[in-house]
């Protein structure tokens, strides 16, 4: 039996653009978002099998959820999460919106528009942060400046990976009516280097997602856990150095991706800019408060 864990690309969190429950995070919170990350990886990697007809991998898709509900036990990372997730009292409700996003990768090749790409993004990666912060006990009043924070990430790269994604998988997340308003066609991502038309529409798309990542700028100081405050600080700070790079340079012919180095420089500085945030934050709070 051909199980979704046999069809893994081999990638792992620690390939990610971004922290995945590094140490950063508390220990206690660290295997359930492993095994709510290898539920994903796995659902991802079924959606992009470049060997795989499409009725075969929305059955693998299927074939998870089902896991995940407790209706078969085929898939392991399914199983894996279903009991951890069981062990925590949480639902599967953010895993499944997940499985959304990947049979719509499955489906759907094309995106006319901004908002039909934030619409994907609600089901791609706002519920990863969604996760995380249920995970920890926050509020859903943090849930805004997530959602903002994770569809930029996501638009990151897909900005990063849009020659990849059109040259192997036919898969343009580029809205239609941008690369329209430059001139530009689809089939200019297949090329080694950007055209000018084509540039000035990714540079134009890099600006209005380096926007969309600042709405999420209040979510550090939202949270009440200060670990995830920090892990939060991380990320922000890589996707803002990937945004302002998609901004000058050109994703089909030159590197947009952030170095070992460059990502500890960055961590190291994002952690202590977080600390000191949250105790200016706190003292000013103090300093508020009648009778403090």
């Amino acid at each position: 039996m051909t199980t979704a864990s046999d069809l893994r690309s081999g990638k792992t969190h620690r390939d990610e653009n971004f922290p995945v429950a590094s140490s950063i995070i508390h220990q206690r919170h660290r295997a359930l978002i492993l095994a709510f990350y290898n539920f994903v990886r796995t659902a991802d990697d079924i959606a992009d099998h470049p060997s795989l007809e499409a009725p075969v991998r929305l059955e693998l898709l299927d074939e998870l959820e089902a896991g995940l509900l407790g209706q078969g036990d085929r898939q392991p990372e399914a199983v894996v999460l279903r009991e951890a997730l069981a062990a925590r009292g949480l639902p599967p409700r953010h895993a499944r919106d997940l499985l959304t996003a990947f049979r719509m990768d499955v489906t759907k090749l094309r995106y006319a528009n901004w908002d039909e790409l934030i619409h994907y993004c609600s089901y791609s990666a706002v519920p990863v942060g969604r996760f995380v912060l249920d995970v920890h006990g926050e509020s859903a009043a943090t849930w805004p400046a997530s959602d903002a924070v994770c569809a930029a990430l996501q638009i990151n790269n897909h900005l990063q990976d849009c020659g990849k994604d059109f040259r192997d998988l036919n898969r343009v997340y580029i809205p239609l009516d941008a690369l329209g308003r430059h001139g530009a066609s689809v089939e200019e991502l297949g090329a080694p280097r950007a055209s000018p038309a084509l540039l000035s529409c990714l540079h134009e798309l890099a600006a209005r997602n380096a926007a969309l990542l600042r709405d999420g700028d209040t979510l550090e100081l939202q949270v009440a856990d200060g670990r995830l405050a920090c892990e939060i600080a991380v990320i922000q700070s890589y996707a803002r150095q990937i945004a302002q790079l998609l901004k000058t340079r050109d994703p089909l012919s030159q590197r947009v991706h952030l170095g070992k180095p460059a990502m500890a420089g960055l961590a190291l500085g994002a952690i202590a800019g977080a600390l000191w945030r949250r105790a200016t934050a706190g003292a000013s709070l103090s300093r508020s408060t009648p009778g403090a």
